[in-house]
């Protein structure tokens, strides 16, 4: 039983870990690596694997950049650079995790709806592959493993000094 009086007991005597309360330190730490994990991963690809190689070449590649959304090429691809380098940078250090989020979501589900549209599924999976993370992150934050837990602990101890 937990505090409330529910019975958390699986048939097999295992607590179960999905009923309110029950979130042993174990699970916590697992859940926040796996978390720490998937930021890491879903933030170094992207940042390494399209990012990078859009902000060393900016000048150059912008006014060549597709206009998916009708704000110019230099104003999409400067958008895509934010999202790809410094959002994604954001999320593998855990730095306001789901707001460094959104801009990745964003500019995966115009790709995939917008830019891809008429396109095969291929075309559209690496921004899938990068939007599907990045929306999970969005959801549950970034962890204990996250510098936005570093920095919510600092502050909540100056304030009950």
């Amino acid at each position: 039983m937990d505090r409330t009086g529910e019975d958390t007991t699986r048939a097999d005597g295992i607590g179960n870990p999905w009923k309110r309360g029950h979130v042993n330190l174990r699970n916590e730490r697992l859940l926040s690596a796996g978390l720490l994990v998937l930021r890491l991963g879903t933030g170094a690809l992207l940042l390494y694997g399209h990012g990078w190689g859009k902000l060393t070449k900016f000048a150059e590649r912008a006014p060549e950049f597709a206009d998916p959304i009708g704000l110019g090429p230099v104003v999409s691809f400067g958008l895509v650079v934010f999202a790809e380098v410094f959002c994604a940078a954001a999320v593998m250090l855990g730095l306001a995790t789901r707001l460094a989020a959104v801009p990745i979501v964003i500019f995966s589900l115009v790709a995939v709806f917008v830019q891809h549209a008429a396109d095969p599924f291929a075309d559209k999976e690496k921004a899938l592959l990068y939007g599907v993370p990045a929306l999970a992150l969005l959801l549950t934050g970034g962890g204990r493993y996250a510098l936005d837990t570093v920095i919510g602990k600092l502050r909540r101890g100056r304030r009950a000094e």
